[in-house]
């Protein structure tokens, strides 16, 4: 069984990873993994556990709901039976207790426990984890001070499930928060993917201080690093693989190249080099355009051949179709009105867990996922019980 992504020795400085080291191994079901989640209310007054009502709220995001107000609607249908198999004994909580309750939350304790549960359940390819991470931004979503809520998250390639996340700050950025988000997690002998923004020399030495790998793309941001990559003898290298694609009214023609490097690159690590030429065609206009795109991992020949890399590389951007884009278009999330508190960054786990749980258990299609959950109480609830 693969090692828990909880990091045992962290810097104490750090207040979020000072934090996140309290999270205890995760345990065996995900209902209990809830449970574990502190209360941050006062004991006074409280007819429902913070459990409970997070419980309920995944279910109802499982049933598709995508606001308080229709988790509230969905516990008024589902009925006491199903509710107390979920944690809720007599009164049902209202649309105010859920809001509360959900905008109380410590958000990134949460995703930690969450996502170590989660790391358990997803599977290697060709004997790796692959993990892309990306950030997005809730367009619906604000703080007091008028700044839109960002989330970095990172997405197991292989099952399309979400293993860690994070908040991104008004006043950083993703760089610092990735090599954060990194140090929550054990990613010995894992591949960690990331687009341009992360190729940064810091970032790869904390993948490698952390027992993993990178895979990098190299863009503008990175001028010298990019000469350098440009300047290598590419007409001397034979092409890998080649391909061709059409779709959407046009043809696309890929060619792979690949190199070792044992010196000369001025970036921590880098062992090979990647370069992916993309002619795209307009049938209709006959318009071409050529894109050639470079990027490094410290990935050996040995250890991993161009070819897998290179599906690595396009692997990356399945954190985009499927799980930003299903947030999206699914549930809608970018016309979200919910502001206050943790309850942007909550929803948004809720949201990443049921895609998760939904994709585990076999479904390719979360629209009709969510409407067939959505059609019986009692499917969420079998969900959520067999897990």
């Amino acid at each position: 069984m693969p090692s828990l992504p909880i990091l045992s020795v962290v810097d104490d400085s750090d207040p979020l990873l000072g934090e996140l080291a309290q999270v205890p191994a995760a345990p065996v079901g995900l209902l209990e993994a809830i449970r574990q989640v502190p209360d941050p209310r006062k004991r006074r007054g409280v007819r429902h556990d913070i459990a409970g009502v997070l419980t309920v709220a995944l279910a109802a995001t499982i049933a598709g709901a995508r606001s308080f107000v229709a988790i509230a609607e969905w516990v008024a249908d589902a009925g006491p039976p199903t509710l107390t198999r979920l944690g809720i004994t007599g009164t049902l909580p209202s649309e105010s207790t859920i809001r509360r309750c959900l905008q109380a939350i410590a958000p990134d304790d949460l995703d930690t426990r969450i996502g170590a549960w989660m790391w358990l359940r997803t599977s290697v390819i060709d004997r790796r984890r692959v993990i892309a991470f990306d950030g997005k931004t809730l367009r619906g979503a604000r703080d007091a001070a008028g700044n839109l809520v960002h989330l970095l998250a990172g997405l197991c390639q292989r099952t399309g499930v979400v293993l860690a996340q994070t908040a991104v700050g008004a006043k950083t950025n993703e760089i610092p928060c990735l090599r954060r988000l990194l140090a929550t997690l054990d990613i010995t002998a894992a591949v960690v993917t990331a687009d341009a923004l992360h190729c940064q020399r810091e970032t790869a030495e904390s993948i490698i201080a952390g027992g993993g790998h990178y895979i990098l793309t190299v863009k503008a941001n990175q001028p010298s690093l990019r000469r350098q990559l440009k300047s290598l003898p590419w007409k001397q290298i034979p092409i890998l693989h080649s391909g061709t694609e059409r779709g959407h009214g046009r043809t696309e023609k890929r060619s792979l190249k690949a190199t070792e490097i044992a010196a000369g690159i001025r970036f921590p690590h880098a062992v090979q080099v990647l370069q992916l030429t993309r002619t795209v065609t307009d049938r209709k206009t006959g318009k071409q355009h050529t894109e050639v795109v470079y990027a490094i991992t410290s990935l050996s020949v040995a250890d991993a051949t161009a070819l897998q890399v290179a599906d690595w590389l396009r692997g990356h951007w399945h954190i985009e179709d499927r799980l930003h884009w299903v947030r999206d278009v699914t549930y809608d999330e970018d016309r979200s009105q919910i502001r206050t508190g943790s309850g942007p960054q909550v929803m948004a786990t809720l949201r990443n867990t049921a895609i998760g749980l939904l994709r585990l258990t076999g479904h390719t299609n979360i629209a009709a996922a969510l409407r067939h959950h959505g059609r019986d109480p009692h499917r969420p609830l079998t969900l959520l019980l067999s897990c």
